[in-house]
């Protein structure tokens, strides 16, 4: 069978293109998973340099490496992640994510990374104990622990929900609060850097672990996320970044690396 000139020649370009978008994907084959996180945070969940980093984050790509993913991180507020996760606007949540019952049902979780500890903020050292709370303005990030564990254990309290971390301080440094009820971690961080607070009331809250949130029935995606996180705990970068980022939290040994 006779083939024309132009014929050969467009066969020719047409298999040098497929070869070349061959060898364009032939080195990337990673899927990039979308991940929801908050820019406010420290030191678990924050921007610098506009970058978000912090522990949980950098946990998140270590664990996401080991599973074959990279990873594109985007900012939101805690009030609106686990419904963006559920509605898959994003393919994970990062941020210090309790694992609540009332959560579960709207969202699933990997195994455990870290556990809860929730601590009050304040300029007043004599609040050494949630119930002296009772009575008083204390802000809340809106729909975290925090937020749940005042309404539940000081009624009295008349919380002031915030949406943002930024928004939160903002108002103790003005005194518009008297106190916060906030992760330890992020507690200590705003304590460090400002002297005029203080973590005065520590509440451990270890049946509330910590875990990364993804879509309700995405059980591959959390599979292979459970298989990456333990091989960071086994291989020491959980502990690494634990003594980087949160030195002052217990180590519990389920997290230390296997020998």
């Amino acid at each position: 069978m006779k083939i024309s000139l132009p014929r050969v020649i467009a066969l020719a370009v047409a298999g040098l293109l497929a070869l070349i978008a061959c060898g364009s994907n032939s080195g990337d084959q990673s899927q990039v998973l979308r991940v929801g996180t908050l820019g406010d945070a420290p030191p678990n969940v924050y921007q610098e340099n506009g970058v978000y980093t912090g522990f949980d984050n950098e946990l998140f790509k270590a664990v996401a490496a080991k599973a074959g993913y990279k990873t594109e991180f985007v900012g939101t507020d805690f009030s609106a992640l686990l419904g963006q996760v559920s509605n898959k606007t994003f393919d994970v949540g990062s941020s210090a994510i309790a694992q609540t019952e009332e959560r579960r049902k709207n969202v699933d979780f990997t195994e455990a990374y870290n556990f809860e500890y929730v601590s009050v903020l304040s300029k007043d050292k004599s609040i050494t104990d949630a119930k002296l709370l009772d009575g008083k303005r204390v802000a809340v990030i809106q729909a975290t622990v925090g937020d749940k564990y005042l309404a539940a254990t000081v009624p009295g309290a008349q919380v002031v929900r915030f949406p943002s971390y930024d928004a939160a301080i903002a108002g103790l440094r003005t005194d518009s609060v008297q106190a916060w009820v906030v992760d330890l971690t992020i507690a200590e961080k705003y304590a460090k850097d400002d002297p005029s607070l203080s973590v005065t009331a520590t509440i451990e809250a270890k049946d509330l672990p910590h875990g990364f949130a993804v879509r309700k029935g995405n059980d591959e995606l959390r599979g292979k996320l459970n298989e990456g996180l333990r091989a960071v705990i086994a291989d020491g970068t959980w502990l690494r970044l634990h003594d980087k980022f949160i030195p002052s939290v217990p180590v519990p040994d389920q997290f230390k690396p296997k020998s």
